[in-house]
């Protein structure tokens, strides 16, 4: 979808994406457009569903985009708009833009994206983004599920929402460094049965070549919990989709339904490749980051830790006090929002 404001003519466009789409209605992305800002949203084939996704593949169609919004419709600049988990996509595609290496998926599929000749953005823009989607799950994933085949069974000692745990908020430095542990290496279990059962299944000519599978327990980070914990202007207690709780193991809950191959592209703690702080770490071009102080998903550490790994210099990061992740609650702190974007447009020549 292309919002290009009537009577305003523009050879910069701001793209936005996210690996699951679906955020052309967002209120930042028609604010932009509504201040005079060419604004595009790219919706990989992955719309609305994230269950077989493959972030190699979200790289492929953002890059047809930029293709097309250069060749066809005559942008010379393009600023991609990071937002939520676009922001980690943006940085694997900036990367491998600047730096193309891959040319399969984790799993071994093809997915070239040197062959791709990904054209490099001019800037990035990283607006209430996450670090990645594979590290955001294990921050989040709840390490009192020990043994996959047996998901209820919980040990009490690592369970946030058991009564009898004797670890409440506000929890210590040394449980908090247990549960860090134990999150790691729940996703490093389900990666290696992911390995096994997928070697397996192309090992046997009469298998089916993929697998789907549930993970149960991934709304659980300490800091839902813990104001302590990340500390900024969100309401404790609640997760971007409410009580905590309630979605750690609900239908709707982070990564709840998935496939080997999607887990491993990412899930997967050690195997994605989209990993924003690895991949911002060797990107070249201008970065602008904007945390919400009051966002319930992407808490204040989630910007800092990119913003710190941007390798130059050529990098801002802004506070919209009191901004939840949508704007919804405060519609009113939009405009701050679209004048720090257009400030930084302005003042990069873009």
């Amino acid at each position: 979808m292309r919002l290009a404001p009537e009577g305003v003519d523009s050879k910069t466009a701001i793209v936005f994406s996210h690996p699951i789409g679906g955020g052309a209605f967002l209120p930042l992305v028609n604010a932009l457009a509504h201040a005079g800002v060419h604004v595009v949203y790219c919706n990989p084939r992955y719309r609305g569903n994230d269950t077989a996704l493959i972030m190699e593949k979200c790289v492929l169609d953002l890059g047809a985009c930029i293709k097309d919004l250069r060749e066809k419709k005559g942008y010379e600049r393009i600023l991609l708009g990071g937002w939520s988990g676009g922001g980690s996509l943006s940085l694997f595609y900036q990367d491998q833009a600047e730096h193309p290496t891959i040319r399969e998926t984790p799993a071994g599929d093809p997915a070239d994206l040197v062959a791709a000749e990904l054209v490099p953005a001019d800037g990035i823009l990283l607006l209430a983004a996450h670090v990645s989607r594979s590290m955001t799950l294990t921050e989040w994933i709840d390490p009192s599920v020990t043994d996959e085949t047996k998901p209820f069974d919980r040990d009490p000692s690592l369970n946030l929402y058991d009564r009898a745990n004797p670890n409440q908020p506000p929890y210590s430095d040394g449980f908090q460094a247990r549960y860090a542990e134990a999150q790691i290496a729940r996703n490093r279990r389900i990666t290696a049965w992911v390995k096994e059962t997928l070697a397996a299944l192309k090992a046997d000519p009469d298998a089916a070549p993929e697998r789907a599978f549930c993970v149960h327990g991934t709304m659980a980070a300490p800091c839902f919990l813990d104001p302590a914990i990340d500390p900024s202007d969100r309401e404790p207690g609640l997760c971007y989709l409410g009580d905590p709780k309630v979605v750690n193991d609900g239908p709707v809950g982070l990564a709840r339904f998935t496939t080997l191959r999607s887990w491993l592209s990412q899930w997967s703690y050690d195997d994605s490749r989209a990993d924003g702080l690895g991949n911002a770490s060797r990107i070249s071009c201008p970065v602008l980051a904007i945390n919400n102080t009051a966002d319930l998903a992407c808490t204040p550490s989630h910007a800092q830790r990119l913003f710190d790994a941007v390798g130059h210099d050529d990098k801002e990061l802004h506070q919209v006090k009191g901004a939840d992740h949508y704007y919804l609650q405060r519609a009113d702190l939009l405009p701050e929002a679209v004048g720090l974007v257009q400030d930084w447009i302005s003042r990069k020549g873009f």
